[in-house]
């Protein structure tokens, strides 16, 4: 009873602050809507705002909360395959080494005026994506050590990062200075159209993930009690990449790196509901990682309007504490 009571509790505060945080998103920012104004609004009705409610605030609020859950969500699968608390797609190089593809796929086509779609930024991602997570596992049948292995991440990141830096600084074309932008983190500029094709990819690679929870909890209990339930383990953990890599490169696509949600959610997720059980942890990282990016964003937007931090410095500000209190406590746990 006590279990279920924690469940039923912790998604009903996830739901809560979900809708609570979008309300404050569409209210507050440099030009304040009242809630009144709102209403109207969303019922048809008009007003002064329309357009910055319409086709501003609301293709943020969800393009924040879709990325948001899928970053979380990819965390969670990534911690399953690697069996470590703190492997995530920004700490493992995974977002870094989308990044850099996309830039230079951005680069190539923008250069020769050449104007690039949503499905072409999310495919140049997973490239990307899949390209260092390739390297991460070669890493990772090399070393023994998991500390090696996201040391090694990080390096990939770093390299990664520095790669993209240069080739954005020293581009040829003017509008590529919109990249430097994008490249920091941000939710904004997002469209109806960005939303339509983000939640294409990234709701379909959730009910997989869902679907996958019985192979999930097995997988949890070691290789070989996964083998002896009957789970191709090979397939499975090609799985578990493909959706990782998937729900990396979406968010990478239309909001560029964004730091530690997929560590820090996940880890906040087991710390309230007290399980690791997928049957919940997958939709409540989810749900965790829409409300985590929507409360980010809006402290991004609004505490030194009209300056926008960039998202990536806001999660990492709440995120990274998060990451130092988890390896102090397995390093707690291997005395």
């Amino acid at each position: 009873m006590e279990k279920r009571t924690r469940l039923i509790l912790g998604f009903l505060a996830l739901l809560l602050g979900l809708a609570a945080l979008v309300v404050w998103n569409v209210n507050a920012g440099s030009v304040h809507v009242s809630p009144g104004e709102i209403v109207s609004i969303l019922l048809g009705q008009g007003g002064g705002n329309d357009v910055i409610v319409r086709s501003i605030r609301l293709p943020r609020i969800f393009a924040a909360a879709l990325l948001g859950g899928a970053l979380a969500l990819s965390g969670f699968l990534l911690q399953t395959f690697f069996a470590n608390p703190i492997a995530g797609p920004f700490i493992l190089g995974i977002s870094s080494g989308a990044k850099l593809v996309l830039s230079l796929t951005l680069i190539g086509f923008l250069s020769r005026g050449v104007a690039v779609g949503s499905v072409t930024l999310i495919l140049a991602s997973f490239v990307g994506a899949m390209l260092s997570m390739s390297f991460v596992l070669l890493i990772s049948s090399k070393v023994k050590r998991m500390s090696l292995l996201i040391i090694s991440g990080v390096m990939i990141g770093y390299i990664c990062s520095a790669v993209t830096d240069f080739v954005i600084t020293f581009a040829d074309d003017a509008n590529i200075v919109n990249l430097h932008h994008w490249s920091l983190g941000s939710f904004s500029g997002i469209t109806w159209g960005n939303v339509g094709v983000m939640a294409s990819v990234i709701l379909p690679a959730l009910l997989v993930a869902f679907l996958l929870s019985k192979p999930i909890s097995a997988y949890q209990l070691g290789e070989v009690y996964a083998q002896n339930m009957g789970v191709n383990v090979r397939a499975f953990r090609a799985a578990l990449i493909l959706l990782s890599s998937v729900l990396s490169a979406a968010v990478t696509a239309f909001a560029g790196p964004i730091s530690f949600v997929g560590v820090a959610v996940p880890h906040l997720i087991r710390s309230i509901f007290k399980t690791a059980k997928p049957l919940v942890m997958i939709p409540a990282c989810f749900l965790g990682g829409a409300v985590f990016c929507l409360l980010c964003d809006l402290i991004a937007r609004t505490a030194f309007a009209p300056t926008e931090l960039s998202i990536s410095s806001v999660t990492a500000l709440f995120g990274a504490p998060v990451v130092i209190l988890v390896m102090l406590r397995r390093q707690k746990e291997n005395l």
